[in-house]
């Protein structure tokens, strides 16, 4: 999928685990079938997972959640990541590497059963996030998730000018230029910034858990509002943005973050990553 990703397999992972944490050498290890773009999963028994980078962009991730998913754990309403040690590049691997708690479930891509108790459940974890004290938080990157959408202006139009037709670009550009016409005027608060389905767990039909806080910064609440448009539609859409009580400029902000969400992600992985391109195209065909 990208430029200089790094190769992972089974029996790298296994050398890896034997030279470094020889007490779970021996466990069973199967790779987790997932759309992920920059981690490949392995599962290491019952109860452990290991994440690996693909590529350098997305080394940092775990050595963030190590900091602040043990502080932001208790006081959010789903289960998230529970980081239990780091590997060291090694065995001809080239970055740090992590192992976690292994969280059940499924990915939340047509398992839910009640989507608008799911809209109560996501707002409640996100209405957690935004209330947990931001101090000492690090310092947001420019263009990082939570950031103003005019930031992200000149990626959008380059990503709608390279997709053309593929993404009905006119209609897009119009709602995106409207989100940016938007008050910026908001609180900084936590976000999670990358609320795919498939950074959502769920457990006999329930959400039950969000995954992947790679994206995990300080800023603009409407950040957060993606799965109005890539989980949620109709009567579950409405129940989320009420539970959240948005206001009509954050609801464009949200907006603006998902077309930047789809865009990017279309044109980059459009030959490389199927169901990225069919969960981008359903969120952008909901934002239409």
């Amino acid at each position: 999928m990208h430029n200089d990703e790094g190769l992972t397999s089974s029996e790298l992972v296994r050398r890896l685990m034997r030279d470094q944490f020889p007490r779970w050498g021996d466990l069973s290890l199967d790779l987790v079938d997932s759309h992920g773009t920059d981690h490949d999963i392995y599962r290491l028994g019952d109860d452990l997972a290991v994440r690996l980078p693909r590529i350098a962009w997305a080394t940092n991730q775990a050595a963030k959640e190590a900091i602040w998913l043990p502080r932001l754990a208790s006081q959010l309403s789903l289960a998230v990541p529970v980081p239990i040690a780091m590997g060291e590049p090694g065995q001809g691997y080239p970055y740090t590497w992590s192992i976690y708690e292994w969280l059940p479930g499924e990915n939340a891509n047509g398992t839910i059963t009640d989507l608008a108790a799911a809209a109560v459940d996501l707002a409640g974890f996100i209405g957690a996030l935004r209330q947990i004290d931001t101090t000492d938080a690090p310092e947001r990157p420019p263009g990082a998730r939570g950031a103003s959408l005019a930031e992200l202006d000149e990626q959008v139009r380059r990503s709608i000018h390279e997709l053309d037709t593929r993404a009905v670009s006119a209609a897009i550009l119009r709602v995106w230029e409207e989100s940016l016409r938007a008050s910026t005027h908001h609180e900084e608060v936590w976000v999670h910034g990358d609320l795919l389905p498939g950074n959502l767990l769920v457990v006999e039909g329930r959400l039950s858990a969000v995954i992947d806080f790679g994206g995990l910064n300080v800023g603009d609440p409407a950040c957060d509002l993606q799965p109005a448009w890539n989980l949620f539609s109709g009567a579950s859409r409405t129940r989320f943005r009420r539970e959240l009580e948005v206001d009509e400029d954050a609801w464009l902000r949200g907006r603006g973050w998902i077309v930047y969400q789809t865009v990017s992600a279309l044109a980059y992985y459009w030959d490389t990553n199927p169901g990225i391109v069919r969960q981008a195209r359903r969120a952008l065909d909901q934002v239409l």
